[in-house]
């Protein structure tokens, strides 16, 4: 009897490494695995991103391990990490802000782990490639609608993204510069977080201290969304006022469709993380490195879907 209880005492030990060596010969060692991590899903244009990377990375032979940011930096700092300590094979990333990664970033590729950036930008030189919008040429396209619905003068109230963000900073940088060689005056400039909420709370607020406005630009959907509800609980109906926003949701859309809405300008997130991971993926099989560490993609006003 006690050789018997010393067996059953053994082969339960020995069971755990059975299944874990079992696990490991299931696991295909050329398998690439990719962690992606954005700001966060509360933004539609992000899932967006996310169902269009995952697409690209099957038909590209790798997987993606998804994290979202929930909009803090601190959880993106801490999910960055654990794709380290779990040694992904590369690290495709929309950073919060153009500094809050930097570090994680860069210990990321001191651990032989390449990372791309997509839509968002990093104060970094260590990423193996950007690809984007052109943020800048977008807040201009977005610009240059008004200034032509308007025919040439106006006011304009403009509702920001995140502060800090490349985002953000790009496509108001490219606005007022064009709206800076117009006669349409922008009368207000406010950040709304890229919130759809947010949005709604700075253009009540605004509509109180500026009610004599013709146009609204919100640097992305959400934002948009939100001034045109804001609006609406205004009396003000959103057909009378030009408006724009950025990133061509599917809620965009539906404004659109509902004539609450004039234009949204497409900056194409699929397009952006598939030519990322083209990028990481060719790496990671030849080393090759791209020919040009920042790549751009032409962002476009557009009226229906």
């Amino acid at each position: 009897m006690r050789k018997i209880f010393l067996l059953v005492i053994v082969l339960s030990l020995l069971a755990p490494l059975g299944v874990f060596a079992a696990g490991r010969q299931e696991a295909d060692p050329d398998e690439i695995v990719i962690g992606m991590s954005v700001p966060g899903l509360q933004f539609p244009f992000f899932v967006t991103m996310r169902d269009e990377a995952e697409a690209a990375a099957a038909e590209l032979g790798a997987r993606i391990v998804f994290a979202d940011g929930q909009n803090d930096s601190a959880k993106q700092t801490s999910d960055i990490e654990s794709f380290i300590t779990r040694g992904v094979d590369a690290i495709l990333l929309s950073p919060m802000t153009v500094d809050s990664q930097v570090p994680v970033i860069e210990r990321a590729v001191a651990a032989g782990i390449p990372v791309a950036t997509v839509d968002r930008k990093a104060n970094t030189d260590e990423v193996l490639v950007h690809v984007g919008a052109d943020n800048v040429e977008g807040g201009r396209a977005a610009a240059r609608y008004i200034i032509e619905q308007l025919g040439g003068s106006g006011r304009v109230i403009e509702l920001e993204g995140t502060p800090g963000a490349s985002a953000a900073i790009d496509r108001a940088s490219g606005f007022n510069e064009v709206m800076g060689q117009s006669d349409v005056q922008v009368i207000a400039s406010q950040p709304a977080d890229f919130g759809r909420a947010q949005g709604q709370t700075v253009m009540e607020n605004l509509i109180q201290s500026n009610p004599d406005f013709d146009a609204v630009f919100g640097a992305n959907d959400e934002m948009i969304i939100g001034a045109i509800e804001a609006m609406r609980g205004s009396g003000i109906d959103p057909a009378d006022i030009v408006t724009v926003g950025f990133d061509a949701t599917p809620d965009a859309f539906a404004y659109i469709n509902d004539g609450l809405l004039g234009a949204t300008i497409d900056q194409f997130p699929g397009r952006q993380a598939s030519e990322a991971l083209q990028y990481l993926v060719d790496y990671i099989k030849t080393g090759a490195t791209p020919a040009n560490n920042v790549v751009f993609i032409n962002p476009l006003p557009v009226t229906e879907q």
